[in-house]
């Protein structure tokens, strides 16, 4: 008895029920700029493929274009909360131009980043948008020169030059000037910063030492190796045990503001009644500690999905021109914490 294997959907169907021609699918599967192709035309190709179940052949698509359809999201630290809405940001216009995402994580080592560098280099993906702790960009010239679109997430403004790598950024010290004058407005007279080693505290620091300088204030800062709530509760514990305690903490990023929340409790401390405590970032579990924690949000869904738009525009381009470097928002979101 012979069994008869079902047909395999092809563009060609698909193209058919949507009453489309079979290109038009074509720049669909491609992920091909939104403003090529009308959102209604688009709507009625994506309701075709999943009526018919069409699944694109990848291998077969990849081996035609010399594309992998696949992006990489690098990040230091993938369980600090900031980098997964991060990353689902950069996978909302992913998933829209048809492209997959990867995450890769590093933990800001040196090795690590370098072994990423190589790895896509064998050509595993198209684009990467990632936050670097050691390369520079003339490190990427490999990968740009291979055609991989390169976008970095970075702490401040960086300079531009010939090379395709594109830049985001927040600037981070006037990020952190803003918290600083914010305390200092709210009247508090001691105020210390906990910070970590690695990351973007350096901008952080810069920013919160320069706003109690221009205040007549004397920076008090304390780092430990980690940051993360560990390193924010060591740190925390070194400041409550000066004889002139501090009456308000400025946390590097929100972890460290929750491990010093936690300091503080166990050393009977009340926040912010004898203790005021702000952090950075605005992680999701900013707004469900208690007290909510006053923090900085950088916005980092949407800076995820600016990334990701950026990246696929430089794609489409076929990575040509110069680096690019574009500022994104912040803003000071206060809470009960202080």
């Amino acid at each position: 008895m012979t069994v008869e294997r079902p047909r395999r959907v092809t563009q060609r169907d698909v193209a058919r029920l949507a009453s489309v021609s079979q290109t038009t699918v074509s720049l669909v599967l491609s992920g091909a700029p939104t403003s090529q192709i009308p959102a209604e035309t688009l709507e009625r190709v994506q309701a075709a493929m999943r009526e018919l179940g069409y699944v694109p052949n990848r291998w077969a698509r990849a081996l035609k274009t010399n594309k992998t359809m696949t992006l990489a999201c690098v990040v230091p630290d993938i369980a600090n909360p900031f980098y997964p809405s991060l990353l689902r940001g950069m996978q909302s216009a992913a998933d829209h131009a048809g492209y997959d995402v990867i995450t890769i994580n590093t933990d800001g080592a040196a090795e690590r980043e370098q072994r990423f560098l190589n790895w896509s280099l064998e050509g595993r993906v198209d684009g990467v948008v990632g936050v670097f702790f050691t390369l520079r960009v003339a490190d990427f010239q490999p990968l740009t020169d291979a055609g991989i679109g390169v976008v970095r997430i970075e702490s401040s403004k960086k300079k531009v030059g010939p090379l395709p790598v594109d830049n985001l950024y927040i600037d981070n010290e006037a990020a952190a000037g803003e918290v600083t004058r914010y305390l200092i407005r709210r009247g508090y007279r001691r105020i210390a910063m906990i910070a970590g080693l690695g990351g973007p505290q350096e901008g952080r620091l810069n920013g919160y030492e320069a706003a109690l300088l221009e205040a007549g204030r004397k920076p008090l800062i304390v780092a430990d190796e980690a940051f993360n709530e560990e390193g924010g509760f060591r740190a925390a514990q070194q400041l409550f045990a000066l004889s002139a305690r501090p009456d308000a903490i400025f946390a590097a990023n929100d972890m460290m503001a929750i491990g010093a929340m936690a300091a503080a409790r166990e050393a009977g401390l009340a926040v912010p009644g004898d203790v005021a405590i702000a952090g950075f970032d605005d992680i999701f579990a900013a707004r469900l500690v208690t007290p909510a924690l006053t923090t900085i949000s950088q916005f980092q869904h949407d800076l995820g999905t600016t990334a990701a738009g950026v990246l696929l525009d430089r794609l489409q381009r076929g990575n040509a021109g110069p680096g690019t470097s574009q500022a994104m928002p912040f803003r000071l979101i206060e809470r009960s914490s202080t």
